[in-house]
């Protein structure tokens, strides 16, 4: 088991300028933020820096582009727990607003991915930012498997802990790694070739796996099964290991898009001009069976196209794993919709903000955030 440095570990906080990357990548809709979800979990390390009298700067990023702001998060945590909006990421205007920062008080700076240095790991802007505090915490999960100037630079310079979630995060899927049987493994989503290693470790740690989304597409293609125009992975399954473990259970009907609109079939049914857009319905009541004896259910990605609206069995198994008893652990972004989406938070037993991060953390039992803060002790 992993011992971490803990945000409770520091001594004394008072008067100390902590520089706190946080997860804050929520979906934005016309300027409004429309999942907390990331922003909650959060709260209570922001809160214990302010309890504890520290001066703290928020860094974190939004999207994809250079020009998205963190403007509309700071206006949502704002109403969470009082702060000042910055504006800028570095530069001297910047460094006169966090020295001008009272004991307890909060500064959120601008997206880190306005610089491109960020991406790049950049010793000189890794040095600009360290320059702005006294210590480090990370509270960004979800992004911790990046090799990023502010997820593993950062450590190198300055003395370096990691937040309340971050910890959580990390006791949470150590339990998944070594599960109570009989377990439930299922992984949805595409891009098989990222996927394969974990399917291939996690089918001799769970009971059942079960393939959804776009990565079930490479298993039919692999079995000879007409795929039609369905999404799958630049790889090539049919001669793999994989397709003769037999606790790898994949959709045994399939919903199908076509010239003749939506239908239900067999994998072995469908037709040279149609799409598998979702898992069908009876897959879900044949896994369903195995969810109400397990005693860890470990999901990761949805079943279907879920962006292009095909998440009816996504939502159904959502449905079935919040009715049964059994450790339930889940991560990634469509995943989490679904389940904020049928207000069915409180039937799962830890929410993961993780989605890339969390396979990388199943798979190797580290992250490069981690192995940076580590690599120091």
């Amino acid at each position: 088991m992993l011992k971490l440095p803990s945000l409770k570990d520091v001594t004394e906080l008072k008067g100390k300028k902590v520089l706190l990357r946080v997860s804050v990548n929520a979906p934005i809709r016309d300027g409004v933020v429309t999942s907390q979800f990331r922003l909650l979990r959060i709260l209570p390390t922001i809160n214990y820096l302010r309890e504890q009298g520290a001066k703290t700067v928020i860094i974190g990023h939004i999207g994809r582009d250079k020009t998205d702001s963190l403007k509309p998060i700071y206006e949502a945590m704002s109403e969470m727990v009082e702060m000042e909006w910055c504006g800028g990421l570095l530069g001297t205007d910047v460094t006169a607003r966090v020295e001008a920062l009272e004991d307890g008080e909060i500064l959120m700076l601008e997206n880190l991915r306005q610089d491109e240095r960020e991406v790049v790991n950049d010793a000189d802007f890794t040095k600009e930012l360290a320059q702005l505090a006294d210590l480090y915490v990370n509270e960004d999960f979800a992004a911790s498997h990046r090799e990023h100037s502010s997820i593993v630079g950062l450590p190198k310079l300055l003395p370096a802990y990691f937040g309340f979630n971050f910890l959580s995060e990390v006791k949470e899927l150590e339990g998944a790694i070594d599960p109570e049987s009989p377990s439930v493994f299922i992984l949805g989503g595409a891009k098989f070739q990222t996927k394969l290693p974990l399917v291939d470790m996690y089918a001799n740690k769970y009971s059942q796996v079960f393939i959804g989304g776009a990565l079930a597409n490479d298993i039919f293609k692999a079995k000879g099964f007409e795929i039609g125009k369905s999404l799958v992975s630049d790889i090539d399954l049919r001669d793999h290991s994989i397709l003769n473990h037999l606790n790898i259970m994949v959709p045994t009907d399939v919903t199908v898009q076509g010239d003749n609109g939506v239908r239900v079939t067999s994998p072995e049914q469908v037709q040279s001009t149609e799409k598998i857009v979702d898992a069908g319905p009876e897959t879900i009541k044949a896994w369903a069976e195995y969810l109400k004896t397990a005693k860890t259910i470990l999901w990761n990605g949805p079943l279907g196209i879920y962006e292009a609206g095909f998440n009816k069995e996504t939502e159904s198994l959502t449905k079935e794993i919040a009715k049964v008893s059994g450790h339930s652990i889940v991560g990634g972004g469509d995943t989490i919709a679904s389940i904020e989406a049928l207000c069915l938070q409180d039937g799962f037993d830890f929410l993961s903000t993780g989605g890339g991060a969390m396979l990388d953390f199943l798979e190797n039992g580290t992250l490069p955030a981690i192995e940076a803060v580590v690599s120091k002790q």
